[in-house]
């Protein structure tokens, strides 16, 4: 079990990028849901004050966390693995962000 994470920029490491579907846009635009990936080893509580620090003034109401399995992917001839991951579902109270919303 990792230790709790209080430096800013681990907290910034935490987030390597939102996952835009278009599942994910339905959730923006019902939920206020914000699917993120982050690193394998992030915890729910991590990832929460990861988020309002990226995104001041936002309030992390839940946090979801979910493990992508790594899948066999053939290319031509040749046959690899994906890589595995984690994703995360944040709901935000309040107003949408609008750097994820494309408004």
């Amino acid at each position: 079990m990792s230790k709790t994470r209080t430096n800013t920029q681990k907290l910034y490491d935490i987030i390597k990028k939102p996952l835009v579907t278009d599942k994910s846009h339905q959730a923006i635009e019902n939920n206020n849901q914000y699917t993120f990936e982050v690193a394998k080893d992030a915890t729910k509580t991590e990832i929460k004050h990861a988020v309002e620090l990226i995104f001041p003034g936002k309030k992390v109401t839940a946090v979801k966390t979910v493990y992508m399995p790594s899948h066999e992917k053939r290319m031509g001839m040749k046959y690899g693995r994906t890589d595995s991951g984690k994703k995360a579902i944040v709901t935000i109270a309040g107003d949408p962000i609008e750097e994820l919303t494309g408004v």
